[in-house]
């Protein structure tokens, strides 16, 4: 048994899954897009809804996540979110057809921010059909103690050349949750989210905000395809309240994203693309 996050550094896990016709039904009408057909490509980050671990109630922890230390390191009364990541797209998902992913613990590193002690955990994972290499991929997983969350960031937004404006719903929260299997109970659960964890009110998904950025930046630019995506969040956006996904071009085959509202940049990512 490990006895220190340190020791989780090269844990294994392999989960298998069948791209479901039916489930990219649910993530299209979540996400108000065209389903795929059996046999069309899967649409990129459209995969976070795929692979997903269904433990029962009493495999979770009190903040509605699986419980910390299976695969996870344990960290005792820290809260746990998915702080960003890196994605490199090799090949399309096609839908209905088998595929795997696997996982690993790349590292584990404590450091110090603005609300304290924090633990960083980047876990590896590579998602393969009929063999072939499809995406590899980076998450960030930070735990933190409860502390009040930034709500404001005065930094200055660039000029856009897209935007998108969404209005986050509880019905959209409640949906990704759904189809992405997430039990985290900042999504849906008012009174745990503004009496446990200190937020305003419940909180628009890390993924769900990264995949509505990339949607906007493949929507204004028809013929391009992503080859690799970095994003992080800076700082937590809040069911209701309107958002804008952007972004500009910045020099040949890259792009910088971001997703804002008045009170500032919320989340930001770098893409590199190539034509179809």
């Amino acid at each position: 048994m490990a006895s220190s996050p340190q020791d989780w550094i090269g844990k294994r896990e392999t989960r298998c899954d069948r791209l479901d016709p039916a489930h990219a039904e649910r993530i299209a009408a979540t996400l108000d897009r065209a389903a795929p057909a059996e046999g069309d490509s899967l649409a990129p980050l459209w995969h976070w809804a795929y692979f997903q671990i269904p433990v029962p109630p009493s495999g979770t922890g009190p903040d509605g996540h699986i419980a910390p230390g299976g695969f996870l390191p344990k960290s005792a009364g820290d809260t746990r979110m998915w702080a960003g990541g890196r994605v490199e797209f090799h090949q399309p998902f096609k839908v209905g057809v088998a595929a795997e992913r696997s996982s690993e613990i790349l590292a584990v590193q404590e450091k110090v921010g603005r609300a304290g002690k924090l633990l960083f955990v980047t876990v590896g994972h590579e998602y393969r059909q009929d063999g072939e290499l499809c995406i590899s991929e980076e998450q960030d997983i930070v735990y933190k103690a409860p502390a009040p969350p930034r709500l404001s960031l005065d930094k200055p937004i660039k000029d856009a050349e897209w935007s998108q404006t969404i209005t986050p719903s509880p019905l959209l929260l409640f949906r990704y949750s759904a189809v992405t299997f997430n039990g985290h109970r900042i999504h849906y659960d008012h009174p745990y989210t503004t009496s446990v964890e200190g937020y305003p009110d419940l909180v628009v998904h890390g993924p769900l905000i990264a995949t509505l950025m990339l949607q906007a930046f493949l929507e204004a630019n028809p013929g391009l395809r992503p080859k690799k995506l970095s994003y992080r969040g800076l700082r937590p956006l809040t069911v209701n309240k309107s958002f804008n996904v952007e972004g500009r071009m910045d020099g040949e085959r890259r792009a910088l994203l971001w997703a804002a509202n008045e009170d500032g940049p919320a989340h930001e990512a770098e893409i590199e693309f190539e034509e179809n």
